[in-house]
This record gives structure tokens, C-alpha cells and sequence, in this order.
């Protein structure tokens, strides 16, 4: 990380490199839930995750039963990013066909005019992320090797690598 670049910097950073989120939710009973989501959009300057599902789904109750959900994120063993936010349903036609993309229609037939689709915006609170991806691996994969023949855990504390923060 450079001087200038912060851990939230670095979060939508690592964000930008994602096209799927796990987006777990608290399901009946307080039981997590977790399903596959791609992602419509990462607002600019640290703004709203965008996604879209159907309104028949269990995902509408469960993010209006509580809206506190987390989004997990892997990519290639290379990078991990956990985020927690604030869900809300948005139901904005415009707005559906803004973040309209062709492969949608597997899931709504009816294209962005589908009267079953609805948005969910997640404003995030907080998140951790792990990055070995590019010199940040190399630096890791060595820290990895010299504990491994010292017979320690690695040393990772470098917040480039690793760091939780408030959003």
C-alpha cells in the first residue's frame, strides 16, 4: 500500500476485481443463510453495492427481517474480502434498467422490464480484507518460507496485506 492509499481505498480496490459475492443473510431462526450474487455495480467513492433478485425470493425477507448482511468475496486464492453493510430492497425501474446486463434474462425472461425483479443496494459498514495478489504474494509466499524453517506462524501484519476498517 502506499502512503497515500488507505485500507478503505484498498477494500474497493479489491472490490473492483469481484464479479460474484456470497451474500449471507440472518434466515428463519437466526440461521445464516448464504447464496451466490453478481454483482449489478460498486458505486464510485466508496458508494452503494448494487444486486438484483427476484421479489418472490427468501432473500427480500430475509434482508427486511434484517437488514445487517455480509458479503464475502475470494478470488483465486489471491484475495479475500469480507464486507458487512446495511441491506435495503430498492424497487426503481429506471435504476434496474441502468444496471441491466444481457445475462440477467436467464434469470428475468422479461429483461429489465421483468415486473419480478427488484434491487437490493447494500451500504457497507465495515470489512477485512487478505491481498496476496502480485508483489503482495511474493511477499508473503517468503514470509510463509522463513516461518516455515524458524518453525513460526508468518509474520502478516503489513496493512497492505491484511486490515480491517470501518466504511
Amino acid at each position: 500500500m502506499t502512503e497515500n492509499t488507505t485500507p478503505r481505498a484498498k477494500v474497493y480496490d479489491i472490490l473492483a476485481g469481484f464479479s460474484t459475492a456470497m451474500f449471507v443473510t440472518h434466515g428463519p431462526g437466526g440461521r445464516p443463510a448464504a447464496r451466490p450474487m453478481h454483482v449489478a455495480r460498486v458505486e464510485d467513492g466508496a458508494g452503494d453495492i448494487w444486486f438484483l433478485t427476484s421479489k418472490g425470493g427468501t432473500l427480500l425477507d430475509e434482508v427486511q427481517g434484517q437488514p445487517v448482511v455480509l458479503l464475502v468475496f475470494q478470488n483465486d486464492n489471491s484475495a479475500y474480502l469480507s464486507v458487512r453493510g446495511r441491506a435495503r430492497v430498492v424497487d426503481d425501474g429506471a435504476r434496474i434498467k441502468e444496471l441491466w446486463k444481457e445475462p440477467y434474462r436467464v434469470w428475468f425472461p422479461g429483461g429489465p422490464e421483468d415486473p419480478e425483479i427488484v434491487l437490493i443496494a447494500v451500504e457497507a459498514i465495515d470489512a477485512e480484507y487478505w491481498d496476496t495478489r502480485g508483489v503482495n504474494k511474493l511477499e508473503y509466499l517468503f514470509e510463509a518460507a522463513k516461518a516455515y524453517v524458524k518453525g513460526e506462524k508468518p509474520a502478516v501484519g503489513d496493512p497492505d496485506q491484511h486490515a480491517k476498517t470501518s466504511l
